[in-house]
């Protein structure tokens, strides 16, 4: 705290599809058994052993293979620039090797134990003793923290030149900020924080009609295509699925 969100582990004892929506975390992940490999148009591509995903606009489609375990680190908002001066927008819609922020011989080492070690719990404190380890800066930025809960309490219905305003900052010094830190542009993070809440608002909701005019859209075709770049399908084969995140 108050740079990591969660630690996910996930094991596949089948063959497993995930279908993550996009989210306001940039991941990163040690796979230490089996193989996970990434849908890119109509070709799937092998992912490396250990990565980091920036933050995106678009659904990813990953295939698990049987006997899999994967352990994902979410980081809050600029928690990444508490480990790396790597600038996070650098990473918008990526997946990269981890070598890019941090060395090879270190990660290594850690899928090495992560791979040997007994229990889940040996795992996340493998993992917290390697972020401690690289932790170069105990500092928070307190104007795009207040920025990020703005745009979450307005469900992402903000316009960025009045939030600029209302933090008593230039709208191109804060978009450089927030960029920087977050990983994406203000609106593009605005636009996450719209396009979730409104699934996760839906079944409240008599129609999907209702819900997307409450999310501020007054155009059902520019609705479906936003939707569809989200998720990868249409509202209502999504809404057939029982399982997202």
């Amino acid at each position: 705290m108050p740079f990591v969100r969660e630690f996910i582990i996930i094991e596949s004892h089948p063959d497993w599809n995930s279908k993550p929506l996009p989210d306001t975390a940039m991941v990163m992940t040690f796979r230490y058994r089996g193989n996970i490999s990434m849908m890119e148009g109509e070709k799937r591509g092998t992912l490396p052993t250990m990565a980091i995903a920036g933050l995106r606009m678009s659904a990813r489609h990953f295939f698990y293979a049987k006997e899999t375990a994967n352990l994902l680190i979410l980081f809050n908002e600029g928690g990444v620039n508490a480990f790396s001066r790597m600038p996070a927008h650098e990473l918008f819609g990526q997946h990269v090797p981890s070598e890019n922020l941090f060395p090879a011989s270190q990660l290594n080492e850690i899928r090495e134990r992560l791979a040997a070690a007994v229990t889940n719990r040996d795992r996340i404190s493998i993992i917290e003793t390697f972020l401690m380890t690289n932790l170069s800066s105990d500092k928070t930025d307190l104007l795009v923290g207040k920025a990020i809960q703005l745009i979450k309490q307005h469900s992402g219905l903000i316009r960025i030149k009045h939030l600029a305003t209302s933090l008593h900052i230039s709208q191109d010094a804060f978009e450089k900020r927030f960029r920087t830190l977050v990983g994406s542009t203000p609106k593009q993070y605005a636009s996450i924080i719209r396009l979730r809440t409104l699934i996760k608002k839906i079944p409240s909701y008599p129609s999907l009609t209702d819900a997307t005019y409450e999310a501020g859209y007054f155009d059902q075709s520019h609705f479906i295509k936003d939707f569809r770049l989200f998720t990868g399908q249409t509202p209502k084969d999504f809404f057939k699925s029982s399982q997202y995140w």
